[in-house]
Parts: structure tokens; sequence; C-alpha cells
């Protein structure tokens, strides 16, 4: 009988290796675990350094992501701290930031459009729980569908659906537009409204943007000696803090202008108007809205979504992971703990109000520039927005909409990729008509649409190869003089591709004719489905039900399994290797000559088993029909090695 002590013992020795397990569990799904042990001073610092600067790139760039999602400027800073605090714990690549981007501030307008803000804040914490769904149940591999050809098509026609959209407020204009068409149809139509002093400043905005955007690339000349060369370096560094914080300058300065302006009773810019100033409030997400008379419930918001619920959070983990990918360094991506980090980022941020997030390329550049060394940046940057919220909100009202505009334009004008389509096009033209296909439905009809015909288009040429694999005929001789048609499928062969295969044999024995050997080359066969064995079954019987005239060639072990439980495999005709078939047509083309049609079909059977296995226990052995079967079984068993033989 066991003591207590010993059996305390055995418990705990029991329960070490779940105590093991447990840390390890939670540092995979807290990655924040692994790397705050090894977190150095030196690191400290250099995540200081590329949290401010990435907060000053954020910071404009989310009060222009809101205005193109047609919300007021706080809506954006919401969504920058909250993903920028919780990356900090969960994430995973230390470039990424979650916060508001072009593409989820462009989707959620199609789906909010003249909406409250309700209606966004629910599509957020709807589209995290999907997100968070999909991260649960391991479903990145749904975003390997998404080819780049298609993905470079979507992200060029959002590009350019968003600088058209862009165009009212660099022009002054002001009009409500429902799509691009619609868009270019009313700004024609107010052209003789364009205010030239928003005119003016957005494209001095645009001017200024992009030569700062040139700044990090001047080469600075320096002599030989070491103080020359210090004083360059520290010159290099000023001209790449004045890049990489463009924007935060011109939203500056032309704020200041336009406050000096606006004060002294000059009202000569379109701003941004009044925005909410304070922290946010900590509340559920609105599952109800208000519209005018009307009540929406949760039901009527979810069917106002319609797609929107699974479009936009299939785009947002598409980018996230594509980011992550990007800036990872070879380094393997968890694309489901970055699924589930992005899923709880827009959980929790719809608790404080903010719109849909996910990462964004610029975001991820500047902190790479920046030197960041761990998820830690997020920190300073969402603390830099919460001090924006606090303390500058009252200032935000002064923004000029013609420097967010050119804030945004210049942005995603670089995004757009027109070249790959000519490089597609001479290169493989299948893959250019997914691209165009894409960019032009997501151009004209809708982005969700574009996305869902994109991914059709890629759909339909990866199962068109197994719909009609190429079959090569090769007319061959065996040592022996016997003459035999080859048919190699360059695939295996699945249902889609049954009925084409058939027609293609039959094509080959009407102009061969009746008496043909035709052997299928089954080397490329990984797998079989049922509509494809019956197919061979069809065809084994029609051409083998009165002599050998078909067979199927080195077809592995686990195929042969599937035929002997799913075919009635009287007629089927299997030939081990290539080695075997000399025999095989000899011995039959002999008894054909002779009359013999019977005795072909027994040594049909009888070469059936001459298939070569890495294990005896492998061997099938497919079952003949009543007639002759104690001749056959007989002739089959001398074959065999003793421990396979047929009892």
């Amino acid at each position: 009988m066991m003591s207590v002590a010993a059996k305390a013992s055995e418990v705990e020795e029991c329960s070490r290796p779940t105590k093991r397990k447990c840390p390890s569990a939670m540092a995979k799904h807290m990655p924040i675990l692994g790397w705050l042990p090894q977190y150095s001073r030196m690191k400290a610092m250099s995540d200081l350094i590329a949290g401010i600067t990435l907060g000053l790139t954020m910071i404009p760039q989310s009060i222009a992501y809101a205005a193109l999602a047609g919300l007021t400027a706080q809506y954006g800073l919401y969504s920058c701290f909250v993903g920028g605090f919780l990356y900090i714990v969960f994430g995973t690549i230390k470039e990424v930031s979650i916060g508001p981007s072009s593409l989820m501030a462009l989707i959620t307008l199609q789906y909010t459009r003249d909406m409250p803000i309700e209606f966004v804040v629910l599509l957020c914490f709807l589209a995290g729980c999907v997100e968070l769904l999909m991260g649960v149940l391991n479903l990145g591999f749904l975003v390997d569908f998404i080819s780049i050809p298609v993905t470079s098509g979507f992200i060029s026609a959002t590009s350019m659906i968003i600088i058209i959209a862009q165009l009212q407020g660099l022009l002054g204009l002001k009009y409500r537009s429902v799509n691009i068409i619609d868009n270019l149809y009313k700004l024609c139509k107010n052209i003789g409204n364009i205010r030239l002093p928003d005119l003016a400043l957005g494209i001095c905005s645009i001017l200024f943007l992009l030569l700062f955007k040139k700044l990090k690339d001047i080469d600075c000349p320096c002599g030989g000696d070491k103080r020359s060369t210090s004083k360059n370096s520290v010159m290099k560094k000023i001209l790449w803090y004045f890049s990489i914080g463009r924007n935060a300058l011109i939203v500056c300065i032309t704020t200041v202008i336009a406050y000096r302006l606006e004060t002294t009773g000059s009202a000569t810019f379109r701003l941004s108007g009044k925005i909410e100033s304070g922290l946010p409030t900590l509340s559920l997400p609105p599952f109800s809205a208000q519209v005018g008379n009307q009540t929406y419930t949760f039901l009527d918001m979810c069917v106002h979504y319609g797609s929107g619920l699974v479009i936009l959070p299939i785009i947002s983990v598409l980018a996230n992971v594509a980011i992550a990918k990007a800036f990872a360094m070879g380094a393997n991506v968890n694309a489901t703990q970055e699924m589930l980090t992005l899923g709880l980022c827009n959980i929790v941020g719809s608790f404080v109000s903010s719109m849909p997030s996910t990462g964004a390329f610029t975001r991820s550049a500047v902190s790479n520039a920046s030197g960041v060394q761990t998820p830690m940046a997020g920190l300073y940057s969402g603390t830099m927005a919460l001090l924006a919220l606090n303390y500058l909100t009252p200032y935000f009202y002064y923004i000029p909409r013609a420097t967010l505009a050119a804030v945004l334009i210049t942005a995603v004008i670089f995004m757009i990729d027109l070249k790959i389509i000519k490089l597609l096009w001479k290169g493989r033209k299948m893959d250019a008509v997914a691209a165009i296909g894409t960019f032009l439905s997501c151009l004209f009809i809708s982005v969700e649409i574009g996305l869902l015909l994109g991914i059709f288009f890629n759909l339909v040429f990866f199962i068109r190869p197994s719909a009609r694999p190429t079959v090569q005929v090769i007319n061959r001789k065996t040592d022996l003089g016997n003459k035999y048609v080859m048919l190699e499928l360059d695939t295996c062969l699945y249902y889609p591709a049954v009925a084409s295969f058939i027609d293609k044999v039959m094509t080959i024995v009407r102009n061969e004719g009746s008496d043909v050997s035709l052997i299928v080359n089954c080397e490329r066969f990984v797998d079989i489905d049922y509509t494809s064995i019956k197919g061979i079954e069809m065809l084994s019987t029609r051409l083998n039900h009165k002599i050998n005239r078909f067979w199927l060639l080195n077809l592995n072990s686990d195929i042969v399994r599937r035929i002997n439980i799913l075919a009635d495999n009287k007629y089927i005709r299997l030939i081990g290797n290539e080695e075997n078939i000399k025999d095989v047509l000899h011995e039959n083309d002999a008894l054909l000559s002779n009359g013999e049609f019977e005795n072909s079909i027994d040594v049909g059977m009888k070469k059936m088993v001459e298939i070569k296995y890495s294990s005896h226990e492998d061997f099938l052995n497919l079952n003949p029909q009543p007639e002759n079967s104690e001749i056959i079984a007989e002739d089959m068993t001398a074959m065999l090695p003793t421990k396979s033989r047929i009892q």
C-alpha cells in the first residue's frame, strides 16, 4: 500500500509537465513575456525615439483618415492609442502599429455612409469579433487565396478612389457622392465653385510633402576628417527627422496660418470644424441607433452592413498579415496570433468609440527607419495620441481640409502600381486578367465586389488546371515490338477532369484503332476522388470487357486501396512499373493473336499483382469475379512472398 507522502510525490511529479506548459502557452499568446525580461536601457531609448517619431506621423494621418471615413478627428485618434497599447502585450512584430488606415477608412465609409457614429463603432466591434473568431479557428489560410496580382489591383483601385475622393477637399468644394463616377460627375459640375485659396494651399502642401519625403535621401558631402564626417552624420539625421515628421510639420504650419487668418477675420480656407475635446468615455458598443425617426435594432444594423461584416475583417487581416510578413525579416509570422491581436484591438477599441483599425505600411516603415526594438514603441505613440486628445483638440478646428487632403493623397499615391499589369501581361496573362478585373471592378462597381471577383478569378485559375489537365500522348514500342500509347497527365485526375479525360481516351481509340493498347502513367497521382475512380472503372469496363487494352501504371498503394474499396474492379488492370510493360503486352498480344481472349483477361489479372511497394503488407488484392476465380487466385498467390499470399 502506497503512503500518503509517496502519493503526494507522484501527484507533484505528474503536475510538473503541466506547469512547464503553462508559461509556454502564455508566452505564445502574450509575446511580451518573451522579450520583456531581456528589455534593456538601450532598447528603451530606441523605442522612445521610434515611438515619438511614429506619433508625429500617426496623429496627422489619423485625423486625415477619420475625415476620409466621414468622421471628426477624435475618432481617428481613439484608434491610435488603443491599438498601440494592446499591441505591446499581444503583438509579435515590433514594426507593426495598429491604428486607422486609408483602406479601413474607405471601407468603413462604404458601409456607414450617412449613418451616425453608432454604426461605425458597432462595425469596429463586430469586425473585431470576426477577426478574433478567425484566429481561434486558425482561418489564416483563407488570406492565402488572395494572390499578389489581386491584392495589387485592389490596393491600386482603392488608392485611386481615395485620391479622387480628396479632390473636393483639395479644391475647396463640398458635395456628397456615392461612388467614383458620381464623384467625378459632381466634381465637373462644381468646377466653377473652386476656391483658389484652398487649391493654392493644397498644391503647396503636396509639393512640401513630396519635397520633404526626399530629404532623407540627400547625401551630404563631407571632407575626409572625422569632424566633417560627424557633421555630415548629424545633418543627415536632422534631414531624416524633417522627412519623417513632414506630415506633422505641414499640419502645424497650415493650422497656424489658418488660425491667424481666422482670428483676424479673414476666413480664407475650409477648416475641419469643431471637434469634441477630452479623452473618450469607456462604454459598451451601441447595439441600436436612432436615424431620424427610425430606430435601428442590432439585427437591422447587421443587415445594413451586409457583406461588410466579412469583407472588412478579411481585408483588415490581409493588410496586417502582409505588413507583418514584410517586416519579419524572413522569420516565421504567427498569423493566428496577429489575427487574435487585431481582433482584440478592434473589440477593445469599440469600447472607446474608435473606428476599425489595422496595420499600415507607412507607419511600419517609419518605425523600422526609426530603429524600433520592441512593440513598446506603441506606448509612446499612444501616449502622444492621448496628449493630443486632451490638450490639442481645440486647435484641430483650424486644420485646413486642403492640408488633410494633401496628406492623404501623398500617402496613397505611391501605392498605385500599374507597372505590374504590363509585367504580368508579358509573363502570365491569367494573373494580368485577375489584376485588371479586380482593379476595374473595385474602381467602377465597389471595393467589396471587386475583391470578391478577384478571389473568384484566383479560384477559377487555380481550379482550371485540375479541370483540364494536360494529357501528353506518346506512341511507344517495347523491346519485343509491342506497340502502345502512353498517356501522361501533368497532375492528379480529379472529378472536374473526368469527362474530358474519358473523351480524350475514346478519341485516341477511334483514331488509333480498336486494338490499340493504352497505358496511363499515374506517377503524378497523389490523390483521387470517387468520381474519378468511377470514370476509370467505366473506361476499363468499356475497353477491357473482351480484351485487355487499358492499363494504369505506377499507382501508389493508397490509391490502389481506394480503387479496391470504391470500384467494381473486374476489368481494372494495373502495371506496377515500366519494367513490367513489355512482359504484360507481349503475353497479352500473344494470346490475342491466338484468339484466347479470356486467357488475356487472366493474364491481365495475373500481372496486376506485380506492383512494388515499400512493404508487402501494403499489397492490395483486386478481387476477381467468380468465374475463373480459383485459377486466378492460385496464379496470384504463386507470385507473392509468403507473408503476402492470398489466403
